[in-house]
């Protein structure tokens, strides 16, 4: 008999050799029609695997990532399948699960598929899918394994399997097709009921530029067909609200290959915005005792050697900067945490005068690969709302504690009401991915797995995804479309202190060495401008929008009422234009409704004689006819509403 411990802690006792369907089955005939994967002792198993020893068994249906991760990686391999038979000669190569889907990497030699080749291969991948296959894993050989594809004139098969051991190497077998894997599959092919090709793209082989240029087969799959209709129909509306469009429709901003791939240009309106941003966090950083400070854009290169940044980054980064200088190197500013530093290290401090709480809006300079740039989400050059505190080991708790609560309600201000927490931890297999020493990192994954609970935060560990130099908190809001994305990083980090020789005398008289924190509740300016564009669709937040009203006047003669009426606004703070374009006030309301202006002020004989305005709410609503005061009462009620004071 094994032991198999459940999620739930319970422990059940089974004859050796039980699957984890059996297990599912063994719990409720509805489970186990559900299950599509498992993992039994932290490794990815099959669910007709059989367990021959003690352990912990997690079951996954598919409204777990695992179990999409299991669906998705299976359905790469019946898309294979239909590629194969559709296009015979063809090599594959690899085709895993990612965040939605999947892709498979093919050389299709002196073939091609373009879109309209696209129903051809789904319908013959549902064909296979109906056959209701089943996924088998065997052990093969290596030299058995790497004759099976020579046979194949598969070069990239061979070379896969030549880097891997004797004994560690598995085939799947699925209907009359074979693939290299290693495993984490659906029961069978049944399950999957629709799938769809996404899209076809360029990739090099293993992502080097100097090797073969494959084509990569995206696509995505469900266990309905009415679950990939709406997929498809949110991914209408992601366009209709993706932040490169709406940024250049509502004037926020642009780029220029004259300036350079990945290096944003703002406009006045986006500008405008951004300082908004910038502001609403500055006076809650200042409440919570922050010192704003400014740095340059480049350092001596010896300064990002010191803080590890060059070891880990250099190679990926700008190239250096030569000065006449013989043997004189700066770099463009990868990280802000090396100067803040050196701002600590400008003066002798006391335990009396930490911690120390460094604020800066600080621009930094990345080189990502062409390929890899989108919009505002991957730039080259982007403002990181920065800032770092220094502090005593005792006063670790309470300062990560409030930087919660500063994200906290950054996260409330701005609609982004479904979130979890992510405490990214390092990889204990992979000890030289990071610096400082095992004790530092011990601290400091409990000083962030303490704060999380304290604070009762909905969270998850991930091991395996901390920073070089300490582990982080990751706030993973949910958006208006259901996509998750990271937002907000609070990290704690020994090891910096310790690469700088940053010092406070303590209460003993002795040089005792501070704690870091490292916390950006944005992230970077660009980045969450355009999170926030696709989040709310260009409808911002009432305090934020660039343009809170716009003034319509019926006629010409009516203008200069319109501008008394701005004048007034203005009075009360009120962000507002006056459009004085020879169009009717139909055209004029239509195109400010695409402008996402909250309010449209329509001003003519009436509104002027009673001195006041009729007021139409974005998307339709009429408020009717209000006096200036009342209008501006409505405004001050809907910003107090939704941005609280810190």
């Amino acid at each position: 008999m094994i032991k198999i411990t459940l999620p739930d802690g319970s422990v059940k006792e089974y004859e050796k050799g039980i699957t984890p369907l059996d297990v599912a089955k063994s719990i409720s005939e509805g489970l186990a029609r559900n299950v599509i994967s498992a993992k039994f002792n932290d490794t990815v198993v099959e669910t007709v695997s059989a367990l021959n020893e003690d352990g912990k068994l997690i079951l996954f249906t598919w409204s777990n990532t695992e179990g999409k991760k299991a669906f998705w990686h299976s359905s790469s391999h019946i898309i294979a399948q239909a590629l194969e038979e559709l296009y015979p000669g063809i090599k594959l190569t690899i085709g895993p699960a990612i965040e939605n889907g999947f892709y498979y990497d093919v050389d299709f030699g002196e073939q091609s598929i373009s879109e309209k080749d696209f129903p051809a291969i789904e319908k013959k991948a549902l064909e296979i899918a109906r056959g209701k296959h089943n996924f088998k894993m065997r052990s093969v050989a290596k030299k058995d394994a790497l004759q099976f594809y020579k046979d194949q004139n598969n070069e990239y098969k061979v070379e896969l399997i030549e880097n891997l051991e004797d004994g560690s190497i598995t085939f799947c077998d699925h209907d009359t097709f074979t693939d290299l894997c290693r495993g984490g599959h659906i029961p069978n092919t049944g399950i999957v009921k629709a799938i769809k090709i996404m899209n076809v793209a360029g990739a090099y082989w293993r992502g080097d530029e100097n090797k073969t240029q494959l084509t990569r087969v995206y696509g995505i799959s469900f266990p309905k067909q009415k679950e990939l209709t709406e997929y498809l129909e949110l991914l209408e509306e992601a366009k209709k609200r993706d932040h490169r469009k709406l940024g250049k429709e509502l004037e926020l901003f642009t780029f220029s290959k004259k300036v350079g791939q990945g290096l944003p240009l703002w406009l006045p309106k986006g500008a405008a915005l951004r300082e908004r941003l910038e502001n609403f966090l500055k006076k809650a950083q200042k409440k919570a005792g922050y010192e704003m400070v400014i740095t340059p854009h480049i350092g001596q290169k010896e300064l990002y050697v010191t803080s590890g940044h060059y070891d880990k980054y250099g190679e990926d980064s700008f190239q250096p900067i030569h000065t006449p200088k013989e043997d004189e190197e700066f770099l463009l500013k990868p990280m802000n945490c090396p100067h803040h530093c050196e701002i600590y290290n400008s003066k002798p401090l006391s335990y009396r005068e930490l911690p120390k709480r460094f604020a800066e809006f600080g621009t930094v300079y990345r080189y990502e690969q062409s390929g890899e740039l989108h919009g505002l989400t991957r730039v080259r050059g982007f403002t990181q709302d920065d800032a770092h505190i220094f502090c005593t080991p005792d006063q670790l708790h309470q300062e990560f504690i409030d930087v919660i609560d500063l994200s906290l309600y950054v996260l409330g201000s701005l609609g982004f009401e479904n979130f979890t927490a992510q405490v990214s931890l390092r990889d204990p297999d992979k000890p030289e991915k990071y610096i400082g020493s095992i004790e530092n990192w011990d601290k400091a994954e409990n000083a962030i797995i303490n704060a999380a609970e304290e604070k009762n935060l909905d969270f998850v560990i991930e091991k395996g995804e901390a920073a070089f130099y300490g582990p982080k908190l990751d706030f993973m809001v949910k958006d208006a479309l259901g996509r998750n994305w990271q937002l907000g990083t609070i990290q704690v980090d020994y090891n910096l202190p310790e690469r700088f020789e940053l010092t406070y005398k303590g209460s003993d008289n002795e040089a005792h060495r501070p704690v870091m924190i490292h916390r950006a509740p944005f992230g970077s300016m660009e980045r969450f401008v355009a999170l926030l564009l696709e989040h709310t669709g260009g409808n911002f937040p009432l305090w934020l929008t660039p343009d809170q009203a716009i003034i319509l006047p019926v006629s010409e003669k009516h203008e200069k009422y319109a501008k008394k009426v701005l004048n007034s606004l203005e009075n009360d703070e009120i962000r507002a234009l006056v459009d004085v374009r020879n169009e009717t006030v139909g055209k004029k309301i239509r195109e400010a409704e695409m402008n996402k202006i909250p309010f449209m002020l329509i001003v003519g004989e009436n509104e002027e004689a009673q001195n006041t305005i009729s007021v139409r709410k974005h998307g339709g609503e009429d408020l009717g006819m209000l006096s200036l005061n009342e209008f501006a009462n409505l405004v001050e009620k809907e910003i107090s509403s939704t941005l609280k004071s810190f």
